[in-house]
């Protein structure tokens, strides 16, 4: 919990840092309290589309919680964001999670 009010206590200098809150939603995800993860992340994509990795994560999460059908748009969205930003690594990690899902 520590590191929860320590992300928090900085988020309060700069609430608009992608970093940090996608840092608080991880350490959210890992406490259980995934309704808070899922609106950070959402936040994060409406503010900062360019932030890749929380395409993933938020995917995870809502495959995790059942909600296939939004799941595959963010994985969708993630993949667009990511080919365009050339980033080799996260596009094939956001292909792959998304071929996983297809097969189930």
């Amino acid at each position: 919990m520590e590191r929860v009010e320590k992300l928090k206590e900085f988020l309060l200098k700069d609430p608009a840092d992608s970093f940090l809150q996608h840092a608080l939603a991880l350490e959210y995800i890992k406490s259980g309290r995934d309704a808070d993860a899922r609106i950070l992340f959402e936040r994060i994509l409406v503010h900062d589309p360019g932030y890749i990795g929380s395409y993933y994560h938020l995917s995870k999460l809502l495959e995790r919680i059942g909600e296939l059908k939004l799941a595959i748009q963010w994985y969708e969205k993630g993949i667009l964001i990511a080919k365009a930003a050339g980033d080799r690594h996260a596009l094939a990690e956001l292909q792959t999670a998304l071929e996983d899902l297809d097969r189930e």
